[in-house]
């Protein structure tokens, strides 16, 4: 099927403004022009993409079904001729990448320093995203690739998951909590205790992790409170807020108000790296050499 990018660009502002006003004025378009591609590409498809009642725009079905499979194409189009253009120039590759600041720890930093040292011209742009944000980021290409904490409950087509280290979970209460002079504790003793807990909506796979243990425990955590970041739901904790499950690496976060405890049948979690498979490139390539390189040493 042949159709242009001006006409992918009129389309997707046109579905994403729902207003062929807005659109044209978005793309800096007389709206004429604007309505003459849309009609073009309809005539090309062979099917309406929208309904045009007066004022009002809608998708058509075939619309919203065209605008989920051909969104990631421009912002495609727009990465390779931006890596064209700096290429001509001499200019370096650049990898957008991102993490999640709770698990910011040494590991991240020796793949980072690892990959630097072998490629020093290389733009590295890190991104502070929950797990979620950097999945929707990486499917619609936007972003190369993420630590994203663990394995995604779904997977999305195109995207390969790594698994690169793994991370104990430990039990996290206020300092002046019953449990806080243990060295070790079952989970089973946290039965009946305020959680407070890492949104499902920023990180569903560790959300889906937490209930699983705490119901093999025997017990389905009382959650009151939750929060996208790790960090703040550790704050929390210290605040007396209730007790959680966490990542060891948040154990020095707290300072003095809140004990990290182990747990006595040890958790872990794996740590996963996700790339784009629309995204390889040399310089990706090698980052993963890199990736391994750290994760086995």
């Amino acid at each position: 099927m042949d159709y242009t990018l001006r006409e992918l660009e009129c389309f997707t502002a046109v579905a994403e403004e729902l207003s062929f006003t807005r659109a044209a004025r978005r793309l800096h378009l007389a709206q004429p022009p604007l309505s003459r591609h849309i009609r073009t590409l309809e005539e090309r498809l062979g099917a309406q993409l929208f309904d045009r009642q007066g004022r009002t725009v809608a998708m058509t079905p075939a619309g919203r079904l065209f605008y989920e499979e051909s969104r990631g194409i421009l912002a495609q189009l727009v990465r390779a001729g931006e890596l064209a253009r700096r290429s001509a120039m001499g200019e370096s590759e650049r990898l957008r990448i991102g993490f999640v600041s709770a698990v910011l720890g040494p590991e991240i930093a020796r793949v980072l320093r690892v990959f630097r040292e072998t490629h020093p011209t290389v733009q590295l742009m890190l991104h502070d995203l929950p797990p979620a944000e950097q999945m929707r980021l990486i499917a619609e290409g936007r972003l190369d690739a993420g630590f994203v904490g663990l394995t995604p409950v779904e997977r999305p087509a195109g995207i390969r998951f790594i698994r690169w280290r793994r991370e104990r979970v430990l039990a996290y209460v206020p300092s002046g909590h019953r449990l806080a002079r243990q060295p070790k504790i079952d989970l089973a003793e946290l039965m009946g205790e305020r959680f407070v807990a890492v949104s499902s909506e920023a990180a569903p796979a560790f959300a889906v992790f937490i209930q699983d243990i705490c119901r093999k425990a025997g017990f389905r955590p009382r959650v009151v409170l939750e929060s996208a970041r790790a960090q703040a739901v550790a704050v929390m904790v210290a605040a007396g807020s209730g007790v959680a499950l966490l990542p060891e690496s948040l154990a020095d976060f707290t300072g003095g108000s809140a004990v990290a405890i182990p747990v006595k049948k040890p958790v872990d979690i794996e740590h996963v790296f996700a790339v784009s498979s629309a995204r390889l490139s040399p310089a990706m390539d090698d980052f993963l050499a890199a990736l391994k390189k750290t994760s086995e040493a």
